[in-house]
């Protein structure tokens, strides 16, 4: 049960409270009087979000609704929005205008790929030619569709590629062109997706006016269960606070259950923040952060925590203990239900995928949940590594406590779909020909992030969004089902 202490109250709740204290003053020496611009301005405690920002844009401090110009560290763009983003910049900066940084913009395609839609296909040749134009150092090609891994350079779904390819660093400012880049947000970073117009301007200048956003606090306290995974602990909350109810707010998560979290699971909790309306997510960074970034790049990076008396819009604290396997049900992020309530629903398919749900740990949590179970799939059962370091971990890494098989192993062994080339696929629909996309009103368990009508394809489908535990479970059973009954 939630523990909510500013829940109903108005937005100014939880700021600190003050007294009044009288001070007497005494005569000084008169002091020759300062120019403004030496005056500067007072500090006040504030949030990760709001230092980062105001160590982005030269202030001392920034709070709420403050319109700053931030520097950006980082741009990304996708096969779906670069086209339009470089378009836009070459309108507007002249066909001769170079890019403000050509190391600091990354391209990875991802979206629409192993597609023989012309359309699509052209938008990474597209992609091609800016990279070359631009000199870009970070354009993640991919040029023989029929064989991922003669792709070297590809990589796979752009959030997950950030953090494996190290563009993810703790205290920097990343926008990119997909409304999910808040996933960089568990490094503790301020991440947060633009449209191609912003983007334009960023190629262009390296900066951009953003609006300083409040910060809601989420603490999740306790031991994790066996049978909880991130995915389960962002459904609750946004099925708390609804879709709506962080917009345009940063959502700060801490708590002992966060901090122990690896990578992978911290970056499933502020994938989602998005679902919620927010602007961006963000962890504080530890040991386990360092340890990730500096495996993946030797660039230096300043990480910012939050003060301890920084003003919270709203705090919501759980005990995660005492949390069950949810579910989203149809058609919406925040249509939380408890697995065991659905439990007469029906399925056709899971989808085990995507940058929320197809990391390494996502397809080791399902082939754990396998193995135990030692059962067959009752249903198609469709796995997507996000990218190619995750496919290859697919095929290569020992599942922990599963007698040495590799997922891959155990997933055949279940009767499951062989894993597809590393791809966004059927998350987002997609061309007819997208691999599991749903060309039928079908019902599926999906470990991706929205299930809005039409989201994978049949306007008619529905979606029930999972922990990779409870799609494993759903599977096995053939209804939406609580994985406790196979652990």
């Amino acid at each position: 049960m939630a523990l909510h202490a500013t829940m109903n109250a108005p937005c100014g709740a939880g700021r600190v409270a003050r007294r009044s204290v009288k001070v007497s003053a005494v005569a000084a020496t008169p002091t020759p009087a300062r120019t403004p611009a030496a005056t500067g301005s007072v500090k006040r405690a504030m949030t990760m979000t709001e230092k980062i920002l105001a160590n982005h844009s030269d202030n001392a401090s920034t709070k709420p609704g403050d319109n700053i110009w931030t520097r950006v560290d980082k741009l990304m763009t996708h096969d779906v929005c670069g086209p339009g983003t470089f378009g836009i910049f070459q309108k507007e900066f002249g066909p001769n205008a170079k890019v403000w940084d050509n190391e600091r913009v990354v391209i990875i395609p991802d979206h629409y790929i192993f597609t023989s839609d012309a359309r699509a296909n052209r938008n990474v040749d597209i992609l091609r030619d800016m990279a070359t134009k631009y000199n870009i150092k970070y354009f993640y090609d991919i040029k023989d569709r029929s064989n991922f891994k003669a792709n070297p350079d590809y990589k796979g779904v752009c959030h997950v590629a950030l953090a494996q390819e190290g563009h993810c660093k703790p205290g920097e400012v990343l926008f990119g062109t997909d409304s999910h880049t808040c996933n960089a947000g568990a490094f503790g970073q301020f991440a947060t997706g633009v449209g191609n117009t912003d983007a334009g301007f960023i190629l262009g200048t390296g900066k951009l006016l953003i609006k300083v956003p409040p910060t809601m606090r989420f603490v999740m306290d306790g031991e994790m269960p066996e049978y909880l995974l991130a995915k389960d602990l962002i459904l609750q909350i946004i099925g708390e606070i609804s879709v709506a109810g962080a917009t345009y707010k940063a959502m700060e998560f801490a708590g002992s259950a966060i901090e122990g979290m690896n990578m992978d699971e911290r970056m499933t909790i502020c994938n989602m923040v998005v679902e919620a309306g927010g602007k961006n997510g963000v962890i504080a960074p530890d040991q386990t952060t360092f340890d990730y970034v500096r495996a993946r790049t030797d660039e230096a990076f300043e990480p910012v925590y939050s003060d301890g008396s920084a003003q919270y819009v709203a705090d919501y604290k759980w005990d995660v203990s005492k949390l069950e396997p949810l579910v989203a049900a149809p058609h919406s992020p925040d249509n939380r239900k408890t697995a065991r309530e659905c439990s007469d629903v029906k399925i056709d398919r899971v989808y085990i995928g995507s940058c929320t749900g197809g990391k390494t740990e996502d397809f080791v949590s399902a082939a754990k949940l396998f193995y135990r179970a030692k059962r067959q799939v009752k249903v198609p059962t469709y796995l997507v590594p996000a990218t190619q370091k995750v496919w290859a971990d697919v095929y290569t890494m020992p599942v922990p406590g599963c007698d040495g098989k590799t997922a891959a192993e155990i997933f055949e062994e279940a009767g499951c779909v062989t894993p597809a080339a590393p791809s966004c696929a059927a998350c987002l629909g997609g061309p007819r020909d997208t691999f599991a996309r749903m060309n039928e009103p079908e019902v599926c368990v999906s470990t991706t992030n929205r299930n809005f009508p039409g989201r994978m394809g049949h306007k008619e489908g529905q979606i029930y969004l999972a922990s990779p535990y409870t799609a494993a479970a759903s599977a096995l059973k053939g209804f939406v089902c609580d994985p406790r009954e196979y652990m």
